[in-house]
């Protein structure tokens, strides 16, 4: 049951993205630049273990 919530939830918010470009500011200390490799269903991307417990934002 909870799944197909997930999946309802993750559908609702699909259809409510948009795709026009939106402009961004941000300011930090460190900018690393990568190339998103398929794993499984999904993608990943390998990042420094001294990032491990931080909060990141990725902007696509």
């Amino acid at each position: 049951m909870e799944v197909a919530m997930k999946k309802k939830e993750r559908m609702a918010l699909e259809k409510n993205t948009t795709r026009t470009p939106v402009k961004f500011e941000v300011y930090g200390d460190v900018l690393i630049e990568k190339i998103v490799r398929s794993n499984g269903k999904g993608g990943r991307i390998y990042l420094p273990p001294d990032w491990v417990g931080k909060t990141i934002k990725i902007i696509k």
